[in-house]
């Protein structure tokens, strides 16, 4: 008796498997082609650069991606969808309206800039590249300000491999966006990238993971456990650890280190990139870093320390930093994932599942939002200029019920640094070694920040 087909196709498990496969391969491809569909209807009513059906927005990469969102501003008018690849689709929305309506969904001060080394290597070269210097000093702030670390993350170098580490996983998520396969979880998961990830991502989380054993085991030297005693101080860790013994299932060992992880490579890498900018505009403006310089050597007199109520009367440095983040916000882009549909004060509309962007760098620089946006003019920011403004025109950290929780933080370092370094150093440009920008989820240049530095006597 002859075998059956189907016991001939059971006796060869490969083609079995093949045939699964191919069958799963076409049903997921199915599913993605009736979803391009779908959204393609919904995109008909906003106009944007053609894209190719297979590489989408292919020009729309790092090294090019800045200056092509300046020119999509002027051309389409509030938002524009980019393709990367067939079927994955990123919505940047820089209208304020827009802005507003995605965003109000509800689901004795000092610093260590570590001017005594800037000095050392200024006396040998005046050239300096910024970036590593702020890095190291916005990282040594956070963790006396928010983790009591005791020692200097500048000159002792503690944190080199996790500065090392978080510099190599911003580079890598931004890999995955751009690689059209990787968007593909399974596919990721065995790649040599998603190897690297794993690697890099427990090298953070060791850091975190020390910060809190330490401080776990100060406390069990300690009769009561509550935070609130500890020398009537209570920083941000000792905040998140009251809130797990609290509740420990609610907010769980997990979760702490995570909040720990979050605020560490936040709080550290957007400061820094904002400081940089911030230096940078006023080198290139030395107009307005010497009207700066005034106001804060009026403010401060013949006081040699900075307090919270010279920062309040720092009017004029504020609008300068504010005009900087404006023109170089630390955050170019940041995403919303829709759960529900969304329209617009247009009318149009978008459905569940679409990821939607707030193009800040675009909004910031949106012509139709700002008179001559290209032009560096903190009078925009004056008090009488800023109550006609729309309310979303400006959200370097965001905006509605998740925007920066340390939006007020990052200010006030802005603030005393530039305070200090202008006390003490005139910044200048570079010529030969002007930045070149480019989005490693945090805006940076890719040569470096460089300035020249000139003590002042």
């Amino acid at each position: 008796m002859k075998p059956s087909s189907l016991e001939k196709l059971l006796s060869q498990p490969f083609y079995l498997l093949f045939l699964l496969g191919t069958s799963l391969l076409l049903i997921q491809t199915v599913r993605l082609y009736q979803r391009r569909k779908k959204l393609l209807r919904f995109l008909s009513l906003f106009p944007g650069p053609p894209a190719h059906w297979l590489y989408g927005h292919q020009k729309f990469y790092p090294e090019k991606e800045l200056a092509l969102y300046d020119e999509m501003v002027k051309k389409y008018p509030c938002a524009v969808p980019i393709w990367i690849g067939p079927f994955t689709m990123f919505f940047n929305i820089y209208d304020p309206d827009y802005v507003k309506t995605l965003l109000s969904r509800k689901g004795k001060i000092n610093e260590n800039l570590g001017r005594d080394e800037w000095e050392k290597l200024t006396a040998q070269d005046p050239h300096l590249d910024l970036t590593e210097c702020i890095s190291l000093m916005t990282l040594d702030s956070i963790m006396k300000c928010a983790f009591s670390q005791q020692g200097s993350v500048q000159t002792e170098r503690i944190f080199d491999s996790y500065l090392e580490a978080t510099f190599n996983l911003t580079k890598l998520i931004l890999d995955r966006t751009c690689n059209i396969l990787h968007h593909n979880d399974l596919i990721y998961k065995f790649s040599s990238q998603s190897h690297l990830f794993k690697k890099y991502s427990q090298v953070t989380y060791q850091y975190t993971e020390k910060l809190i054993k330490k401080r776990e085991e100060s406390y069990n030297n300690e009769l009561n456990y509550d935070a609130t005693q500890k020398d009537n101080f209570r920083d941000f860790l000792d905040i998140l650890m009251s809130a797990r013994a609290e509740d420990p299932k609610s907010f769980s060992e997990a979760d702490l280190q995570a909040e720990v992880n979050t605020f560490m490579f936040a709080g550290h890498d957007t400061t820094s990139s904002a400081i940089s900018w911030i230096f940078y505009c006023m080198a290139k403006y030395p107009e307005y870093q010497q009207k700066c310089r005034e106001e804060i050597r009026e403010i401060l007199g013949d006081a040699d320390s900075i307090t919270w109520e010279h920062l309040n009367h720092m009017t004029y440095v504020t609008m300068c930093i504010k005009e900087c983040l404006r023109l170089y916000p630390p955050a170019v882009i940041i995403g919303r994932l829709l759960s529900n549909p969304i329209t617009f004060p247009d009318g149009h509309s978008l459905p569940a599942g679409v990821t939607v962007y707030v193009n800040i760098w675009a909004l910031h620089r949106n012509p139709a939002v700002w008179e001559d946006p290209e032009v560096f003019n903190p009078l925009r920011f004056s008090k009488e200029n800023s109550d006609k403004r729309h309310s979303h025109a400006f959200i370097p950290f965001s905006a509605g019920s998740r925007n920066c929780i340390g939006q007020q933080f990052a200010m006030l370092e802005c603030k005393v640094a530039l305070a200090l370094t202008l006390l003490h150093f005139e910044l200048v440009p570079d010529p030969s070694r002007p930045p070149h920008l480019i989005r490693k989820i945090i805006l940076k240049s890719k040569n470096g920040i460089h300035l020249l530095l000139k003590k002042l006597h």
